[in-house]
């Protein structure tokens, strides 16, 4: 792994393809402990960082489950912007259901907690969060996932899914914003 540089930025290496894959492994198996016995669970993927995530994730479970996709964003660069805008709204129906929001990453919570609210008055019986990376120190809101693959500092990273104003999704690797 070496630096890479995206636009305007340099990143260098932060977490390798082998960590994130033994964290998702892990997450995988505590996720499948927990909905078996549940009436048709629903995982949403938020996109577009949570694609990456969300089908190494469905290869590590043992059985297949319905997804569907939906899109929220609430930042601009590398900063939130405080302001949750529906991009893609979820097609499913989520009435009764245990509903597993994929996510690749939770930072200040806002985004989180407005999604989490949101399902839960679409009628959904439970909302389980499930997100790779966890910013606990970041977050501003009363949002902790049920399942986090890696505990992370406040730092800004791309790769694996996440994007710096929609480049570096494409890397294997997850890079921190040069200090």
């Amino acid at each position: 792994m070496e630096q890479v540089k995206i636009l305007d930025k340099v990143f260098v290496p932060y977490l390798s393809a082998q960590e994130i894959d033994a964290a998702i492994g892990r997450m995988a198996k505590e996720i499948e402990l927990r909905i078996e016995g549940c009436d048709n669970p629903l995982f949403v993927v938020m996109m577009n960082g949570a694609g990456v995530f969300a089908a190494d994730l469905m290869r590590h479970m043992d059985r297949p489950y319905e997804m569907d996709y939906a899109r929220y964003s609430s930042y601009k660069g590398t900063q939130s912007t405080g302001e949750l805008k529906e991009i893609m709204p979820v097609s499913a129906n989520l009435v009764g259901r245990t509903v597993v929001i994929v996510e690749d990453l939770i930072d200040s919570g806002f985004t989180m907690s407005q999604v989490v609210k949101h399902f839960k008055e679409m009628g959904a019986k439970e909302v389980l969060i499930a997100v790779l990376l966890y910013k606990k120190e970041a977050v501003v809101t009363n949002i902790v996932p049920d399942y986090a693959g890696l505990e992370i500092p406040s730092d800004f990273i791309v790769g694996y899914g996440l994007d710096y104003d929609g480049y570096g999704r494409g890397l294997s690797d997850i890079y921190r914003i040069e200090r």
